[in-house]
């Protein structure tokens, strides 16, 4: 059926006549809605669903998910400790205490950690680290003896004593202690000063300073997700934290748990959305509030405008359910996509009865007027805003598809009830009533007659920008990298930052599926001599090399360390019994001073005797917590120690299960990871990803998945793109039957849309994943607009700048620029970027509005038309006497 303007007007005479009627009925199918959504609401939280895995990655993604299911919506605990010990030992516990709770955790476990590499961590280390490891084992034999024999403070004490008189005897220098002394010193005095306190006796045997590989430990955990949440792993979360905190896994005792990985990364990014929801919807409901006040100078009118789009909006989001199953994280955008296009068409209506009500008797027939008036035009741009959303249905951006479904049908929604429900409330409240001097913007007369007599002017200069806008174009790009939209504030995000600086782990890693672990061998070595690769890990590389020598250096020191720490610890002291070792070892420390020959190491023995003073002087919590500080590291290193010297030869017939589960899928299919010898910046990334895939075709991966969902969520655009262009112009040619008409509604959607990818490209403001969703507004925002002007040009409105139509087009673009501008205010990067697109974009807009698109029109329209058009408007254009007359 074609929607001719008198079957409208007649819709609205109806609708008015029967107001009450149509309020009900409209109240009722609102309720009905509601409980439709109360009783079958469903969203998915899941990203994987959102685009279409019958692309050749995705296929490949989901093949590596199903062969490693476990490696899947990982939750990575990063235990970072205040000395090696700490670390170990608070991810081991963290780790038994997670795993007691398989109905939050699939699956728990450290890769690096564990009691496969607690006794088999040396035989991994290179040949020369062993040999130095083992050295230093046999070189310290006699602290090993002493602290194993008594793993307290005071037996602490006494071993120092004995070193001291080993230094009287000549046989040890005071110099040679002095790293221990000041270490042990430190840590003293901040048990003094009642501050955390931790010693590492790991970091004295080694001599060297800790560094990130040597105090962070991991464990990977794969959480129970709720996908009908908007935050599915928040519970999980939750409750390793809440675990966490059971340990004493906290700051005060020398250890921080913090979470990153996949699942903690889009909760976070769906919890930094909903916090700054009440500010921003606070500033749109202002901003919509406001506009809508000064565009129509109602409250009734306003009221109105408000209750039909609330009602459009709940009647939109039901049948939008029914028609996809549930909403996605991008479907749920129709909200904002009705409210911006459903207010502009109340917009129009109330402001065409206003112009309407100076001219005709009574309400009733301003509201009749208008709907034949405008009615045309309405209905033109709903069908071509609609067949524009609609053109999403055939990509493979799955979200952006059910976003067009919802949204198209959307269109549909928010035609009728303008057209029928409005009218309805504009008669119950007996709104607009009479007495309005002006509509139109009479101020902009002067502009008007600026940019007839410079038409050509105007329109060489828009030529000039387009072309200016174009040129720009090839340097318009698009942010491929998710992470960049993230708060970089919330703890997932800044523990990812953190771990990019530690060279031991990379979030940027590739995986390659190869048939079998004999067949991996030849490709391990191809992608090895990349120069974009750091290195590459099979299950193989848990197979150490050289293993016969390495034994050989660790059973040496097992013959001479073995022995002295499988003894029976003494009882723990009492408190007096401490004192009493405190004072001994301070006279010791002050008489090895006075005959030490170097000045500094004198000076830091007698500061450490000072310190034993006042600690033996101090209160028993204090010496409590100085003898924690000390003796908790110690039985942490003394069971490492153990652990490390019962290593035994490893085959890849004995590695444990887990691991082989980790790199061997149950068909046999081996999996390969590659490493990145670069991966702090995109550009890297992507020649990483070129690179190894340039070896290993089917190899998947974040960056290879992250290169291509942006370039499969630009090609759905830009398909999208080209159906909704051509349909959209199928249809104006169908309804408007002469092409010259075509062009000028066209093109300047066209100028706008070249202004605003021109703005992004010179100001390096790029696309992304979030405000790409903003087009498909923008576009159905200029379509509207330029229909609205094009039909009332052909009824012959030639001074567009003070019609009425023009407060309308212009307070609608401003409520949509403010409201969801709006969005610019958010804390959340990808959503203020999509607030700074909508703001560039419609500031275009009317720009082109303004002065464009008035010297696109300013010749009259050739009446030889054979089709009725929208009739001429009450204009302000010529007014006589304070009253207004028809152009």
């Amino acid at each position: 059926m074609s929607i001719g303007t008198p079957l409208v007007g007649r819709i609205v005479a109806v609708s008015i006549r029967h107001s009450l009627i149509v309020l009900l009925a409209a109240l009722a199918a609102t309720a009905a809605a509601l409980v439709y959504l109360a009783q079958n609401f469903a969203m998915t939280a899941e990203t994987s669903q959102l685009i279409s895995p019958t692309l050749d990655w995705r296929k490949r993604g989901i093949e590596f998910d199903k062969a490693f299911p476990q490696l899947q919506n990982l939750t990575m605990v990063v235990v970072d400790g205040a000395t090696p010990e700490l670390a170990d030992d608070g991810a081991k516990r963290l780790a038994a205490a997670l795993q007691q709770r398989p109905d939050l955790f699939h699956n728990v476990r450290q890769p690096d950690g564990g009691r496969f590499f607690e006794r088999n961590g040396l035989l991994l280390l290179p040949t020369e680290d062993v040999r130095s490891v083992t050295d230093s084992l046999i070189k310290v034999q006699p602290l090993l003896s002493a602290l194993a024999a008594d793993p307290s403070l005071a037996g602490a004490m006494k071993m120092l004593n004995v070193i001291l008189l080993g230094i009287e005897g000549g046989d040890v220098k005071l110099k040679d202690i002095e790293p221990q002394l000041k270490a042990l010193t430190a840590t003293f005095e901040k048990a003094l000063a009642r501050e955390p306190a931790f010693f590492s006796w790991r970091t004295l045997v080694a001599g060297d300073s800790p560094d990130m590989h040597d105090t962070r430990r991991l464990i990977l955990v794969q959480p129970e997700m709720d996908y009908s949440q908007l935050q599915p792993g928040r519970g999980a979360s939750d409750a390793i934290r809440a675990i966490a905190r059971s340990l004493d896994l906290d700051a005060a005792h020398g250890v921080t748990v913090r979470l990153t990985g996949q699942v903690p990364l889009a909760d976070e990014e769906f919890g930094s959305l909903a916090d700054d929801a009440g500010l921003i919807t606070i500033a749109m409901m202002a901003a919509v509030l406001g506009i809508l006040w000064l565009a129509v100078r109602s409250k009734r009118i306003v009221i109105a405008v408000l209750c039909t789009t609330l009602i459009g909006l709940v009647l939109t989001a039901a049948i939008g359910l029914l028609a996809v199953g549930r909403f996605n994280l991008i479907s749920v955008a129709f909200i904002p996509l009705f409210v911006g296009l459903g207010v502009d068409f109340s917009i129009q209506f109330s402001v065409r009865a206003l112009a309407e009500r100076l001219v005709q008797p009574s309400l009733e027939a301003a509201l009749a007027a208008t709907g034949a008036a405008i009615g045309k035009a309405l209905a033109l741009s709903a069908a071509a805003i609609g067949v524009g959303f609609f053109a999403f249905l055939p990509t493979s951006f799955l979200g952006v598809a059910e976003l067009g479904t919802v949204a198209g049908l959307g269109m549909i929604v928010a035609f009728a009830l303008t057209i029928v429900l409005l009218p309805a409330f504009l008669i119950l409240l007996r709104a607009p009533q009479a007495g309005m001097k002006e509509v139109g913007f009479t101020m902009l007369a002067p502009i008007d007659e600026l940019v007839h007599r410079h038409r050509r002017a105007v329109l060489v200069t828009a030529l000039a920008a387009a072309i200016a806008a174009t040129a720009l174009l090839p340097f318009a790009r698009f942010d491929y990298n998710p992470l960049n939209l993230k708060s970089p504030r919330v703890e997932s995000m800044t523990t990812l930052l953190d771990m990019q600086h530690d060279r031991n782990w990379s979030l940027d890693s590739i995986n390659i599926l190869v048939p079998s672990l004999a067949d991996a061998a030849p490709l391990m070595q191809k992608l090895a001599e990349l120069p974009e690769v750091s290195r590459v890990v099979s299950l193989q590389s848990f197979v150490p090399e050289n293993q016969k020598e390495k034994l050989v250096l660790i059973g040496d020191a097992v013959d001479v360390v073995a022995p002295v720490l499988d003894v029976e610890p003494a009882p723990p002291p009492t408190d007096a019994d401490l004192q009493q070792r405190l004072g001994a070892t301070a006279i010791s420390l002050r008489q090895a001073a006075e005959h030490g020959p170097d000045p500094a190491a004198a000076a830091s023995a007698r500061r450490m005797a000072d310190v034993l003073d006042r600690l033996k002087a101090a209160t028993p919590e204090v010496r409590a917590a100085a003898a924690t500080a000390v003796v908790t590291p110690t039985r942490i290193m003394l069971d490492q120690v153990r652990a490390e010297l019962k290593a035994r030869p490893i085959s890849l017939e004995n590695l444990p299960g887990e691991l082989i589960a980790d790199w061997t899928a149950v068909d046999g299919r081996a999996r390969l990871l590659v490493l990145p010898k670069d991966d702090h910046d995109d550009a890297s990334l992507r020649r990483f990803a070129r690179a190894v895939q340039s070896v290993a075709p089917d190899a998947t991966g974040w960056p290879i998945s992250t290169a291509a969902s942006g370039e499969s969520i630009v090609h759905a655009f830009l398909q999208a793109g080209a159906y909704s262009f051509l349909a959209i112009t199928v249809l104006l040619v169908a309804v408007l039957r002469r092409m010259r008409d075509v062009v000028l509604t066209m093109v300047p959607v066209m100028l706008s849309g070249l202004l605003t990818f021109g703005t992004c490209a010179a100001f390096d403001l790029p696309l992304n994943f979030t405000n790409i969703i903003a087009l498909p507004l923008l576009f159905g925002v200029g379509v509207a607009f330029n229909i609205y002007f094009v039909l009332a040009w052909r009824a012959g409105e030639t001074a567009m700048l003070q019609s009425s139509l023009m407060r309308a087009v212009v307070f609608s673009a401003m409520t949509t620029a403010t409201a969801f501008g709006a969005l610019w205010l958010s804390s959340h990067p990808g959503t203020a970027s999509m607030g700074r697109l909508l703001m560039i974009s419609l500031g275009w807009e009317l720009l082109v509005t303004l002065l464009f698109r008035p010297a696109l029109l300013a010749q009259p329209a050739a009446r030889a038309i054979s089709i009725p058009s929208s009739r001429p408007e009450p204009s302000v254009a010529r007014r006589s006497g304070g009253t207004l007359s028809r152009q």
